[in-house]
């Protein structure tokens, strides 16, 4: 339901990309939040945590429940899903059902942040991934029930990464939260990630040279075609077998100069892009990540997980881009250029971008949230 991955220029900066799966579509909204916007987060029976934006940011957000005609949706009620800060940070929640673990995890009367509100709060906040780490040692977090996602405890895990190549995997265990660093820059779903590391043992062979001939005997044989050496990648789309691509492609894809690196991160996410239909999931079936969204679509026929956008961060050039399912070509924005010419939040819906892609930096500059 979500890959995420980071792949470095032969300078070695980094560039990150992730893909989102979902069987419903959402009022996706894609918006630039400044620096000094105010924020606070209300855990049930806990302080709430006030903090100032210090870093602006651009995020793919969703709504934390669906609107009404009473209630329609306000600011408050999109959360970060997806985003990169003007200081090469970025942050994406990423499918974890498996996290489990009581609401009542943050201890009471403590100030305690709502696990749905890190995003903001990660990426308004800090300009390292060891700035996080040292935030969330103190920092306590709140599971939150998502009501867009049938009241479960936050079945997500979180994954942050700078732009020195730093990343970082947050994950909670029947409410205990854990702070791994990511030597691979690769993250699928479930199981945790430690378990992903370890699985990585049993895939040593992995090697992109082609051996494309042999002797049986005295009979000699060889390939008609290149690429044998992808035969031994694992070709399912569940996350486990995603995570060994991920990294696979992340390792041994060449590396280029900077003017072509988020050209060939975008070959690379191809790999992981999933028509609708290529597997389906009926009522009866079990397994799956289980997290059901309340999407805006009423999809006809059986569920099918489809990759309902992909994006991109160039997270020193400041370069964000997005590409939603109905698009033939990627959206891009500079961050830059918003943050030095915005006046306050800009907010767009995706289904308003243009579906042939290129820059949609003004674009996003004229839908001031004002």
């Amino acid at each position: 339901m979500c890959t995420s991955l980071q792949y470095t220029d032969l300078s070695g900066l980094p560039y990150f990309g992730r893909t989102l799966e979902l069987d419903v579509d959402e009022p996706w909204v894609l918006a630039y939040v400044p620096a000094g916007m105010p924020f606070e987060s209300q855990a049930p029976e806990n302080d709430p945590v006030t903090f100032t934006g210090k870093h602006g940011f651009i995020a793919v957000t969703a709504p934390d429940r669906m609107p009404t005609k009473e209630q329609p949706l306000t600011p408050n009620d999109l959360k970060v899903i997806e985003g990169l800060n003007t200081e090469g940070v970025t942050f994406s929640l990423l499918a974890y059902p498996s996290a489990g673990g009581p609401g009542e995890a943050a201890a009471k009367t403590l100030a305690a942040i709502q696990a749905w509100d890190l995003g903001a709060w990660v990426l308004s906040q800090f300009s390292t991934v060891g700035e996080v780490k040292e935030a969330l040692k103190t920092q306590e977090v709140y599971l939150t029930r998502i009501a867009l996602v049938g009241d479960a405890v936050f079945p997500f895990h979180l994954v942050v990464h700078d732009k020195t190549g730093a990343s970082i995997v947050i994950e909670w265990q029947e409410g205990v939260e854990h702070v791994y660093d990511n030597p691979t820059g690769v993250m699928t779903n479930g199981p945790t990630f430690p378990w992903h590391l370890t699985n990585l043992s049993n895939w040593t062979h992995l090697t992109n040279v082609d051996h494309s001939s042999a002797t049986f005997g005295s009979l000699k044989v060889r390939q008609p075609d290149s690429g044998i050496a992808t035969a031994a990648l694992p070709g399912s789309g569940t996350s486990v077998d995603r995570f060994i691509r991920a990294v696979f492609y992340s390792n041994f894809v060449e590396k280029v100069e900077s003017d072509k690196a988020a050209l060939t991160l975008a070959r690379i996410m191809d790999n992981f892009d999933r028509p609708r239909g290529a597997s389906t999931s009926p009522p009866a079936a079990e397994g799956g990540e289980g997290v059901k969204f309340q999407g805006i679509g009423a999809d006809s026929g059986p569920p099918t997980e489809y990759t309902v956008w992909t994006n991109m961060a160039d997270l020193n050039g400041g370069k964000f881009y997005f590409r939603s399912y109905d698009a033939f070509n990627w959206t891009s924005f500079d961050l830059k250029k918003i943050a030095e010419t915005a006046t306050g939040p800009c907010v767009i819906l995706t289904p308003k971008l243009d579906p042939m892609g290129g820059d949609a930096t003004d674009a996003l500059l004229a839908a001031s949230a004002a």
